[in-house]
């Protein structure tokens, strides 16, 4: 058998898009899709959006690359801008969400045994996790699919029922050091915790010393309709993973923390070659300009709003292939009745690119900037797909 050129690690869609332009992508051939998957939650701007498009241009005529072995400017900026606007008091940045969890998973055992707790290195985790695909992260989220083939996994993560704090406590043995939890779980299959789920997991941390982790790769940067999900809790964690919306279609991750949970973190203990490079910061600024902007992220709540009201209406409708919708702000997830691979198969053939997820969900993520008119021409094709499903 010939293998492509190509390693073959994906199931493609045999579509190839040229160009795109808000919420919508444009085929070589000339075909016209709504993008209501947004790359999995990362084109958070849409496609093309001038201010981003200018900030890399003018980034591009200038520098690209030079190194972490010297100063940075952009990366000083957002660094400043995020803490002013998060938990956080230090950040290091990397290129994807992955790396992200990876620095994070580091900073929790480096915190810990650099004060002399050297067997402090477990981490507890929540079953239908997806942390990322480094050997590390697939074992933290646990997923068969993910680790077979794999073996051995790696060692250092003890994974209870998500959203049971019982388990979760019960689970806390002398080598914990850490808890990690999406506050809504994506590849899972779009499931909210509850927030009295993260006040316990808070409290918990506190009184046994561990640190508190909130992967927010992909409910972070206005997905929610707040820049990080977890503020609709209340909840702050010692450190945060975000990436996805962050580069609005540019690879840019960064790993957020406190001054405590951070100060072990010193040089020579992390690096990369290329994460925070000119390039990604011009793109990432220029991302936190639009989210920053007065009044946005309210927008896109009332937005999302109006999104939800329709989606309901239509989940009630078509009862004989959606079940149920749930999810926060612009990350929906439709439990449907029939395979979700088809569900997401028909909505292509009617011209909408979602994402299917854990549970038989299909994620609609669309990008932060739709308004009304991209709302109806999803319920639209829903409505049109729901209808042609049954036949």
């Amino acid at each position: 058998m010939n293998i492509s050129a190509v390693m073959p690690t994906y199931g493609r869609t045999d579509l190839e898009f040229e160009r795109g332009e808000g919420a919508w992508l444009t085929t070589t051939d000339g075909r016209r899709f709504l993008d209501f998957g947004s790359g999995v939650a990362v084109t958070a701007l849409g496609h093309a959006h001038p201010h981003l498009v200018a900030a890399l241009k003018d980034q591009v005529e200038k520098l690209w690359h030079t190194s972490n072995l010297y100063r940075i400017t952009g990366q000083e900026r957002l660094a400043e801008r995020l803490v002013a606007n998060s938990f956080a008091d230090t950040m290091f940045f990397c290129n994807s969400g992955a790396e992200a969890m990876e620095c994070a998973l580091k900073a929790a055992r480096r915190y810990h045994q650099a004060q002399g707790a050297t067997d402090k290195y477990r981490v507890i985790t929540a079953a239908g996790a997806f942390h990322g695909r480094t050997l590390a992260t697939i074992s933290a989220g646990g997923q068969e699919k993910h680790l077979d083939g794999f073996a051995p996994n790696v060692d250092g993560f003890d994974q209870v029922a998500f959203g049971n704090l019982n388990e979760a406590r019960a689970a806390i043995t002398p080598q914990t050091g850490a808890v990690v939890v999406e506050p809504v779980q994506g590849e899972g299959g779009v499931i909210p915790a509850d927030p009295e789920y993260l006040k316990g997991l808070r409290m918990m941390a506190d009184e046994f010393g561990l640190l508190l982790i909130f992967d927010e790769v992909q409910t972070g940067m206005g997905r929610t309709g707040k820049l990080f999900a977890h503020e609709w809790s209340g909840v702050t964690p010692d450190i945060m993973a975000v990436a996805k919306g962050l580069g609005g279609g540019f690879p840019v991750g960064a790993c957020l923390a406190t001054e405590d949970a951070a100060k072990y973190m010193t040089a020579g203990t992390h690096g990369s070659t290329f994460g925070g490079n000119p390039l990604a910061m011009a793109a990432a600024n220029a991302v936190l300009d639009v989210l920053l902007e007065p009044g946005l992220l309210d927008g896109v709540a009332a937005t999302a709003e109006k999104l939800w009201s329709k989606v309901d209406a239509l989940v009630a409708k078509h009862g004989a292939i959606f079940e149920l919708v749930r999810g926060k702000g612009m990350m929906v997830g439709i439990k449907c009745r029939v395979p979700n691979g088809d569900v997401v198969a028909k909505l292509l053939e009617n011209g909408m690119l979602t994402v299917p997820a854990g549970d038989n969900v299909v994620r609609l993520l669309p990008p932060l900037i739709i308004g009304d008119a991209e709302i109806e021409a999803a319920i639209s094709i829903l409505d049109k797909s729901a209808a042609e499903l049954a036949g």
